[in-house]
């Protein structure tokens, strides 16, 4: 037998100091383990049970305590997988609270660390949190080929679904064709085009770089500009307008985390934004005239937004509410943002209740929630509706936008030549709705809310699930059906400039 002396050298130092780390670092504490159980709601439990099934295949956790405390157990609950499964279920407030970790911290160290959290289960949450109850209704409905008849109750939800489908093996990261099937007969074929960009991603085929910028309001889309758009008018049965601008260079660059919907590869493209934040996000409303604050507020705030409205402001104090806006610290847990500004003003800039100042630049009001003046919208859609009434020193005519609105406008190859006509503003995540009207509407015995403004709160109640161009398509059929009927002081001017993000 050898000697201990005659053993070979080892360092025990480097051969322990990692266990003894692993153990110290991924070991999370009981009372964390607590505390985050506790905060978490029903539904958040039965999501977070969901996306770790994979992590602890061979355990049947009870419940969330039982589950973190075997991830624990086993040196996988560090504090930056926990950071992730919080990040996943949407509780930035334990993020805060608990780990100390805002959510830009935490979007980067997902960037940077392997997911606890396998691609395919989010695909499924995400799928999952797509769908309504209808929907959900007619999936069961659709497997009951497949599983049988009673396998499933009919109040279930899609996860219960998705795990009685696993249990069937009709269900697995590689094999979706049975709900993409069935995804396409309910025709959510946008829910459909996600588990295809997820089967690309999992064969490591690069796909075409798509038109991107969509989603802001829930279950709405921007569209990208390039796309052909199709407006009604009075006129005209069809007019196309090619919005695209045909030297725009399409590269990928780094999708932010809250872009990127099931923490794919960078290179594959997402359709939508995330708007799943309570609330959606602030919609600031500022009105100098009086008449549409009311409606707006009662829209937004059905839509998931904190309204935060504002009456009869001079400029000054528009400057001011919309710089404490920008720097609020809120938005970087939410995401979305939505202004809608109702003033009088010139071509190019609005007045506010003052008579004699030159006015608030609308570009000046765009350059506030920009990504360098405002980093925590980076990456969010930032959403514009302005009514702005026009004094007679102003045009209605505005070449910074694309109008889409009035019977007399030119195709855009005609007015492509024109130097400076039809610009459309790049600004990564912008939609930028801009409607223009005589201040003469204002000076009636009785004035009326705006027509604009009128209609868009009642398409934004009704069409949830339309992009929003695909809203001003139909808004503009109002409107053009209101400027046939009425002359050209009453008539409203609708223009639509959209800022493209590049991936």
């Amino acid at each position: 037998m050898q000697s201990v002396a005659s053993w070979p050298s080892v360092d025990w130092t480097r051969l322990f100091l990692p266990l003894f780390l692993g153990m110290t670092l991924y070991r999370m504490s009981a009372e964390v383990i607590h505390q985050v159980e506790e905060a978490l709601d029903e539904d958040e439990k039965e999501l977070l049970l969901f996306l770790c099934r994979d992590v602890a295949a061979d355990v049947v956790p009870l419940n969330v305590r039982d589950l973190l405390d075997v991830l624990s157990e086993r040196g996988k609950l560090s504090s930056v997988s926990l950071a992730e499964l919080l990040y996943r279920v949407r509780r930035f407030d334990l993020l805060k609270r608990v780990l100390k970790m805002d959510r830009p911290t935490a979007e980067a160290l997902l960037h940077r660390h392997p997911h606890l959290i396998s691609d395919y289960r989010v695909l499924l949450m995400e799928i999952g949190e797509g769908l309504d109850k209808s929907d959900v209704s007619s999936l069961i409905f659709l497997m009951r080929d497949y599983m049988g008849r009673g396998k499933i109750a009919k109040d279930k939800s899609f996860l219960d679904l998705v795990i009685e489908l696993e249990k069937l093996n009709l269900v697995a990261p590689d094999h979706l064709d049975l709900l993409e099937k069935c995804l396409r007969n309910i025709h959510r074929i946008d829910l459909k085009t996600k588990i295809q960009k997820y089967k690309q991603s999992a064969q490591g085929v690069e796909t075409n770089y798509v038109n991107a910028l969509q989603a802001s309001l829930p279950n709405l889309s921007i569209k990208d500009p390039s796309y052909n758009l199709r407006f009604q008018n009075g006129r005209s049965k069809e007019h196309r307008l090619m919005t695209g601008q045909p030297d725009i260079q399409r590269e990928p660059v780094k999708t932010p985390i809250q872009e990127s919907e099931a923490f794919l590869p960078q290179h594959v493209l997402e359709e939508r934004y995330k708007m799943q934040s309570k609330p959606l996000g602030i919609c600031l409303i500022i009105d100098c005239i009086g008449n549409d604050t009311d409606i707006l507020e009662e829209t937004f705030t059905a839509l998931g937004y904190e309204v935060k409205r504002f009456l009869y402001l001079t400029v000054e104090n528009i400057m001011h509410i919309l710089g404490q806006v920008a720097h609020m610290p809120q938005h970087q847990d939410y995401d979305s943002f939505v202004c809608i500004l109702v003033s009088r003003g010139g071509s190019q800039s609005v007045f506010g209740v003052d008579q004699t100042h030159s006015g608030v630049p609308l570009d000046h009001i765009r350059r506030m929630f920009m990504a360098d003046a405002c980093p925590s919208l980076s990456g969010k859609p930032k959403v514009f509706f302005i009514q702005n009434y026009v004094t007679s020193e102003g045009q209605l005519e505005d070449s910074s936008f694309l109008e889409v609105d009035r019977p007399s406008v030119k195709s855009a190859e005609s007015k492509a030549r024109q130097p400076g006509a039809c610009v459309i503003h790049r600004e990564a995540d912008f939609f930028w709705s801009l409607c223009k009207a005589d201040v003469s509407l204002l000076e009636r015995s009785s004035p009326s809310p705006s027509l604009y403004l009128k209609c868009l709160s009642q398409k934004l109640g009704k069409e949830r699930k339309h992009s929003l161009l695909e809203l001003h398509i139909e808004l503009n059929s109002k409107v053009y059906d209101w400027n046939s009927r009425v002359s050209a002081k009453e008539s409203f001017v609708v223009s639509v400039g959209e800022m493209e993000t590049l991936y």
